[in-house]
């Protein structure tokens, strides 16, 4: 796979009939390895690792219903009263991040209500924070680290 823009993490990939799969240390077991689930990966291991937040806050591939769809959060990261903190959108690495893709995130958010969004594709990150008064969101460097 390649080189993505985050720390190198000790990610555990094996061989089986499936193809290659990596080791989600969120859901605890083996899943097909595809370049979007590469970033994935990559992603909860920063927010872990170099964020701090706590593995019990994270979840991956969550459902959640918008307009009688059902839709599916890449990364969530939960405040400790289960509201969401950081709503994260994944794109395989060879995917630009357009417009449309803030739109797609965003358009969760009006029904999540993340305290801050990240979109990323492993080589380009970008962070937002959501100002719900005024329906827009400001882009920001970073987003903060786990805080007690």
């Amino acid at each position: 796979m390649v080189k993505l823009n985050f720390p190198e993490y000790n990610l555990r990939i094996k061989n089986s009939e499936k193809g290659l799969q990596i080791f989600d240390i969120v859901r605890r077991k083996f899943v097909v390895l595809q370049p979007e689930e590469w970033v994935r990966q990559h992603v909860v291991h920063f927010l872990k690792d170099v964020k701090k937040f706590p593995l019990s806050l994270i979840n991956v591939e969550k459902q959640f219903k918008l307009k009688n769809l059902n839709k599916r959060m890449d990364v969530v990261v939960y405040n400790s009263d289960g509201s969401i903190h950081v709503l994260v959108e994944c794109k395989a690495f060879d995917q630009p991040i357009t417009q449309h893709v803030f739109d797609q995130i965003a358009r969760y958010n009006l029904e999540i209500k993340a305290d801050y969004l990240m979109v990323t594709n492993g080589i380009n990150h970008y962070y937002a924070i959501m100002d719900y008064n005024k329906e827009k969101y400001t882009f920001l460097a970073d987003i903060p680290d786990f805080s007690r």
